[in-house]
């Protein structure tokens, strides 16, 4: 690539704003089924032992350090009159439905053969969300160079990805898991898992074809960088010289800590409401809407203090915090404090809940807007705007949530002794012990980490308004210029 290129400094309208934050919908919905329920169809419904399962999702994980960057590289090199990002993102929409069909419907077999069909379907699964996502996530950064903008609009993916992730937890957990005569516990019902991969197939689509349509409008004022042919090592090299940024790095190592802490709660979530807590049907169905009142509340206070502090420091603040605030209930637990499991009284513990998600939640939001910002910095630097290669490595990063989270939380239920099939109401107090204390160990020490990343991130708002100053020069001195 060629040619200094800056995008239009501006604020985005409500409608492209919606549509665009609409897309995320079909990442939150595919993360929240993949991470919360996949491990306990596998395990508890069909039988497979919970180690191999997160073994089996942890290698399809590693196809995803290639496929992603791919898709990013692609990406930022695709020419067509419907400029880089939306050929990919519109079609991505029918290999997403069709692999995710597949995963949740493996025929009779051996738990061999069950094991490799998971493994299959789990990788076009990936790699079509990859697709989708990594495109429509390096959006960002080209629809406005705006610090603060891009704080507000990362905020709305934010916000409609819970959305759509915690409409579908609400529709297994009012709706199609519930008890019934057959299932007492409606967590072990088959036929409930296949109803729900259609539901979400379907909203999974309906999304990522709004977000397309409703962005569709915004090619013409997108960034049309020039592009040579190049040889493979070539590109390779320019690839290498492109991540080699402090920055990317820094967000890269903080979210890999973050997100893999998410991804073990995913995993773990039902297996704590089940064994931990023993939730009725009610409380699992009051339980979605306050997850979602936190993601709510981090939707208005994320953007606000990153107008008003270093979003740097707010990130790590917000992780230092979420993390006290998540590992209270378990604290409680030990200290004996709370109502016997199964007690609706233990909803008490629903605040924390909520108030631990708008945390780390807010924390997420500020760390996907310092990406964008690196996309300039990196610009000054190589002449070049990479945000698809960026943002692949930042969606890597948020797939390790169900791919790396997965494979540890298989190994904690392992070694806490629950990697088979047991009923909530017979397991050893013991074995739920060592459960816990084994995720509260693992997941202080990733958060403590991802804290610490986030402190050595090396620009703030002064340095970015700086450099877009500087790359606006440039552009006047004869680079393309891009109006709205």
């Amino acid at each position: 690539m060629s040619g200094i290129v800056v995008p239009v400094r501006r604020r985005l309208s409500n409608a492209v704003t919606l549509a665009y934050g609409f897309g995320s919908v079909a990442y939150g919905a595919k993360d929240a089924a993949f991470g919360t329920f996949l491990l306990i169809y596998y395990n508890q419904v069909l039988g497979l032992n919970s180690f191999r399962v997160g073994l089996v999702i942890m290698a399809a994980l590693v196809l995803d350090a290639f496929i992603d960057p791919m898709v990013g590289v692609l990406s930022d090199r695709t020419r067509s009159r419907w400029g880089r990002r939306h050929p990919w993102m519109y079609a991505s929409a029918l290999p997403i439905a069709i692999g995710w069909l597949l995963l949740w419907n493996p025929p009779a077999g051996s738990e061999a053969f069950r094991l490799g069909w998971l493994f299959v379907t789990a990788v076009i699964v990936r790699s079509a969300v990859s697709c989708f996502e990594v495109p429509s996530q390096a959006l960002t950064p080209e629809l406005t160079t705006d610090y603060d903008e891009r704080t507000r609009v990362t905020a709305y993916r934010y916000l409609f990805g819970w959305a759509g992730g915690l409409s579908i937890v609400l529709l297994a957990y009012g709706v199609l898991l519930t008890a019934r005569p057959d299932y007492p516990n409606g967590l072990f019902n088959p036929n409930g898992y296949h109803n729900l991969a259609i539901a979400s197939a379907v909203l999974m689509v309906a999304a990522i074809l709004v977000s397309a349509l409703g962005t569709h409008g915004e090619i013409r004022r997108l960034p049309q960088v020039e592009s040579r042919q190049q040889s493979i090592g070539a590109v390779l090299r320019e690839l290498f010289q492109t991540i080699n940024n402090r920055g990317f790095l820094v967000l890269i190592l903080a979210g890999v800590c973050a997100y893999t802490n998410q991804g073990i709660s995913y995993a773990l979530a039902n297996y704590f409401y089940a064994y931990a807590w023993q939730l009725g049907p009610g409380a699992l169905k009051l339980l979605p809407l306050t997850l979602f009142v936190g993601a709510g509340a981090a939707f208005v206070v994320a953007p606000r203090l990153g107008r008003n502090t270093s979003k740097p420091r707010a990130a790590c603040a917000f992780i230092v915090a979420g993390t006290l605030f998540h590992m209270l209930p378990y604290v409680m637990r030990f200290a004996h404090v709370l109502p016997p499991p199964g007690d609706v009284r233990v909803m008490v513990l629903y605040p924390i809940f909520a108030l631990s998600t708008a945390l780390n939640v807010s924390s997420f939001i500020l760390g996907a807007s310092m990406m964008a910002d690196v996309v300039e910095e990196s610009q000054a630097r190589t002449g070049r705007r990479n945000e698809g290669v960026f943002f692949a490595g930042s969606f890597f990063v948020q797939k390790c949530t169900s791919g790396l989270g997965i494979a540890v939380a298989g190994t904690i239920l392992a070694l806490a002794g629950l990697q088979d099939k047991i009923d909530p109401a017979t397991a050893p107090a013991g074995k739920i012990d060592n459960l816990i204390l084994m995720f509260i160990l693992i997941y202080l020490a990733l958060a403590m980490s991802a804290a610490f990343m986030f402190t050595r991130f090396p620009f703030g708002r002064a340095e970015h308004e700086a450099r877009l100053s500087g790359l606006a020069a440039a552009e006047r001195e004869g680079a393309p210029h891009i109006t709205d």
